[in-house]
This record gives structure tokens, sequence and C-alpha cells, in this order.
């Protein structure tokens, strides 16, 4: 007996980025699911998809930050329980979407007696039955290797690139804020046809979330300096790189980052930093608090359903980049 199968594309989200899959599932063309993700009385988080999705290509997405009164660990346990409800409900392939990567900036220890959080995180979704992991600007590249199956990086830059293209003209030039973001700016000022400089910097061994701008290497002097950077945190990096620019004579500085995390004081830096402009993406929902008039939200949810759309037909993702998602 012989039968045609058709392939299924289903669409879930977990409850911390439930504006950005909308925008996904929109872009898609189709409806986006309902997972049923409740909580028991004493915390636990429990999940049973509202359909049949034996034999279906799932992709399920969360991304890991804290929303409302949950936390970041929250946001990453109710991916694992989704994934693991969809590897039991007999799902054919599972792709877990993470736009923001929780535990990316612990890739590697740096002291001794630390943990590689972002490998116990890749395991942890390799056992929960993931067959495929999505994610927008790791923190670093080597993340990629931290998962078994195949991993597709993804890259906010075609968005954050065609807006910053409208400023500066002639006289924009790409700021790394510190070394280990130079290759990143470097793609950047190659795609916006810029100049490159870099903002040299210390952190404190003793005290997380210190740094110390010291120096800045590149012509900036009348120039409109775009700080590129991965995400921010609190703030004390980019605000402590555009105090730098500006001393050094800058027309004006724009910070331009994927994930705006916008922890405990970031907001307030910003607001009195000489930073013109914050661009950021809706890879983190941003609650009204973290909103003010600095800020610019892009959304990626193109190039998510882009990738979605070639994971589903067997395609290359990286084509959509033109290969500056390989780094």
């Amino acid at each position: 007996m012989e039968q045609v199968t058709k392939k299924r594309l289903a669409l879930y989200a977990g409850r911390a980025t439930q504006d950005l899959a909308q925008a996904v599932a929109d872009d898609l063309g189709i409806a986006l699911g309902e997972p049923n993700v409740a909580e028991f009385a004493n915390g636990e988080i429990h999940c049973r998809f509202n359909e049949s999705i034996r034999g279906s290509d799932v992709f399920i997405m969360n991304t890991h930050t804290a929303w409302e009164d949950a936390s970041i660990n929250d946001a990453i346990m109710e991916h694992l329980v989704m994934v693991d409800a969809a590897k039991r409900a007999s799902a054919k392939r599972i792709t877990a979407i993470a736009p923001f990567y929780g535990y990316g900036r612990q890739d590697r220890k740096s002291s001794g007696r630390e943990p590689i959080t972002a490998k116990m995180i890749a395991n942890m979704f390799s056992a929960a039955g993931a067959d495929r992991i999505v994610s927008v600007d790791l923190h670093s590249g080597q993340i990629q290797g931290f998962f078994d199956g195949p991993v597709d990086h993804l890259t906010a830059m075609p968005v954050l690139v065609e807006h910053l293209s409208s400023l500066g003209g002639d006289d924009l030039v790409v700021v790394s804020p510190d070394a280990g973001r130079v290759k990143v700016a470097e793609r950047y000022a190659n795609q916006l046809g810029a100049s490159l400089a870099i903002v040299h910097k210390r952190r404190s061994v003793e005290q997380k979330n210190v740094v110390e701008a010291k120096d800045v290497v590149g012509e900036v002097d009348g120039k409109v300096c775009v700080l590129i950077d991965d995400m921010i945190d609190t703030g004390g990096t980019i605000v402590a790189a555009a105090e730098q620019l500006t001393e050094r004579g800058a027309k004006s500085v724009i910070a331009a980052t994927t994930h705006p995390l916008l922890s405990g004081p970031a907001v307030d830096r910003l607001k009195n930093s000489t930073i013109q402009q914050v661009v950021v993406t809706d890879t983190l929902p941003l609650p009204s608090e973290k909103q003010f008039d600095k800020i610019v939200v892009l959304s990626v949810a193109g190039i998510i359903a882009k990738a979605i759309d070639a994971v589903f037909r067997d395609t290359t993702v990286s084509e959509i980049f033109g290969g500056y998602n390989q780094s």
C-alpha cells in the first residue's frame, strides 16, 4: 500500500512571547496554536495542546525572559514543558525557537569553579525532545555547538541595517563597545559602507555589571557613531562607551542592539546618557515601564517567519542572510 503523506506546520508560543509569535504567524499566513499553558497552585507549569499534532512539524517559540511576575527561569521551564508535551503527542519534528537564548553569557568558564550554563540549557532542550533550535543573535557563535542537533543562528542585522542606513550618510561610523564585538561591528560597517571604531573597556573582576570604558580606537570626531551590541542589560557598557565617543567629538551617538533586556538602572541610565536614539528589536517583550522617548523598536517577525518556512520546506536558512549569520 502506498500513501502520500502531507506535511503540516504547527506554531505554538509560550506566554513570554505572544505578540512576536502572533506577528510571525501572520507573516506565515497560519493560525497560532493554543498550548493551554497554565500553572498549578504551587507554581508547577502544565501544557496541553488543543489539537492533535501527531506527525506534524511543530515549532514552539518562547523567548527566555522575565515577564509580568514570572522569571527568566519560568520562561525556560515553560518552553521545556511545551517541547516535552509535543514529543509525547507524537510530533514528527520539534523545533524550539528562542528569540533570546537564556544564559547565553555563561558560554565558557572565565574563572575556576564556574558552570557553563549555556551548554546545560542546550542539554535540557535535547532531553525534552527538541530536534532543532532556532535563535536570534546568540551571545557567542560557539553556543551553536552546544546542541547535538541542528541550530539555526538568525541575525537581526537586516532589520537594523535597514533602519540605520537612513541615518548619518557619509558621516556614519560603526563602533564596537568592546574588543569582543569587533567582528560583529565589522559586518555592520561593511553592510552600511561605514568606517569602524572600537571602544576599549575593562570589566571589574570583583563586581558584576561594572564596566569602565578606557579609550577609543578610530576616528569619531564629527561623526554619527552607531554602537552595536547583541544586548543591553544594565546599560553600563553602552553608556560608558557613548560618553567616551562624545568626549572625543562625536556629532551624535546611536545605540543599536538586538535584545533589550534593560535590567535594573538601564532605562534611567539611557535616558540620562548622551545617546540620542536606542534602536532595539522585539525579541524580548518591552513593558510600558521600559519604553521611553529615545527607544525605537523594530520587528524580527519577518526574519523568524522566513526561517520557519525554510526549515519546514527543508531549504537553506543561511541564504536569507547571505551567509552573515554563520558567525
